[in-house]
């Protein structure tokens, strides 16, 4: 009886009833993602494994043939298990090696592009038309010089001022900057 259902679904779903289709995914979806935690490798994640095994699974529904009496799933089962077994032994090649060793990349990370790197480029050549423009000659000496690290007192003795002049500079440069 069970097998019946199964196979009018088969056939409702070659011929293109997606709720068929959706039935037997569901049906067949925990033995899927069993085989996928089994065959876990180097170099294919979880969720590739279980799409692999989707495809096994739709190749064994254009395929199934009812009059070879062999139940659905059955021949299902073996179709996924081939599709990923064939997937693990890919991922497994020399030839994907520097792949599956390669550090990941992060989503988090990104590289600008062109667009963003010339926009950049313009801020800073801004930025440095201001700093040229509105600062006096002691202001970009002890911004320099503090940019760089140095202390209000290792500025003051090397500019031969007092802590309380760089302290001030460094106020108007503040000042004009903004």
């Amino acid at each position: 009886m069970e097998n019946d259902i199964i196979t009018m679904q088969i056939e409702q779903a070659k011929g293109g009833d997606e709720q068929a289709l959706a039935a037997l995914i569901a049906r067949q979806m925990p033995q899927i993602r069993s085989l996928a935690v089994q065959s876990r490798c180097r170099g294919l994640d979880f969720d590739d494994l279980v799409q692999e095994g989707l495809i096994g699974f739709f190749s064994a529904l254009e395929t199934y043939d009812a009059e070879k009496g062999v139940r659905f799933a059955t021949y299902a089962r073996a179709c996924v298990q081939n599709a990923v077994a064939s997937a693990v032994r890919a991922a497994g090649r020399n030839k994907h090696m520097p792949l599956n060793t390669s550090v990941p990349y992060s989503e988090y990370e990104s590289i600008p592009g062109p667009e963003e790197l010339f926009v950049e480029n313009e801020r800073y050549c801004q930025t440095m038309q201001s700093i040229d423009t509105r600062l006096s000659h002691m202001e970009k000496q002890v911004l320099s010089l503090f940019l760089e690290g140095s202390s209000y007192a290792q500025i003051a003795k090397r500019l031969c001022v007092n802590e309380k002049a760089v302290d001030n500079a460094l106020q108007r440069v503040r000042a004009k900057l903004k």
